[in-house]
């Protein structure tokens, strides 16, 4: 792991609704900043760039223009499965997929600095994904939650905590139905931070969130 003080935390990680068309680009691309730059002055840590739907040069345009959002911020645009159009795109890394390119491929490919995240839903996936050479892995689903059906049941707090306890420092992001009412139980079990695609893409829950962390660093601080 390359960056192990920005990992050293609570991570908030949103993911982009993937709503996004070559027909709708336009519209969908000022919503997408507008989000973003909502996300940035939250303080969000992780945005992924997940817009399956577009062609590669409206996704190299996009991350281009959230990098920009994000250049004088502690924030980190990464591009889903495209380490070759983040790269392009300046954007900080990539998240892959079980269909991507092997994350030992990538990091072998790309900058030291170039941050790798993967997305798994087996202990064995989160074990690969850390030996070679990722930054930290999602792991998912923990609650139910249409987004991810097609993987069956969701895992539960107690298969999360397990996957954390195996990977012991290495960072698990816990994604998967995951809102204002169970958010700190996923935490609780172990998990580094949450990630959420409709939680995240309200721009409510990121002020929520922007005070819940303020919160927290005071608290810290008076301990």
């Amino acid at each position: 792991m390359k960056n192990p003080e920005f990992f050293d935390q609570t991570l908030i990680y949103l993911i982009t609704e993937g709503t996004a068309t070559a027909q709708n680009f336009s519209e969908k691309k000022k919503q997408i900043l507008k989000l973003i730059e909502r996300a940035v002055s939250s303080g969000i840590h992780l945005i992924q760039i997940r817009e399956k739907g577009l062609p590669a040069r409206f996704v190299f345009e996009l991350a281009s223009e959230a990098v920009k959002i994000a250049r004088k911020s502690k924030t980190k645009i990464l591009v889903n499965d495209r380490a070759d159009l983040a790269l392009a795109a300046n954007a900080d890394g990539v998240h892959l997929t079980s269909n991507s390119i092997p994350t030992k491929q990538i990091r072998r490919s790309f900058p030291p600095e170039f941050i790798i995240g993967v997305s798994t839903h087996s202990i064995g996936e989160a074990q690969k994904a850390r030996t070679g050479g990722a930054d930290f892995v999602i792991f998912s689903p923990i609650f139910a939650t249409p987004s991810k059906a097609r993987y069956g049941k969701p895992k539960g707090l107690e298969k999360l905590r397990e996957v954390c306890q195996r990977l012991r420092d290495f960072p698990v992001i816990a994604l998967g139905g995951i809102d204002e009412t169970n958010f700190r139980k996923v935490l609780k079990n172990g998990a580094s931070g949450f990630a959420a695609i409709r939680f995240l893409n309200n721009a409510e829950n990121l002020r929520f969130l922007r005070s819940e962390m303020k919160r927290k660093l005071s608290t810290d601080e008076h301990r």
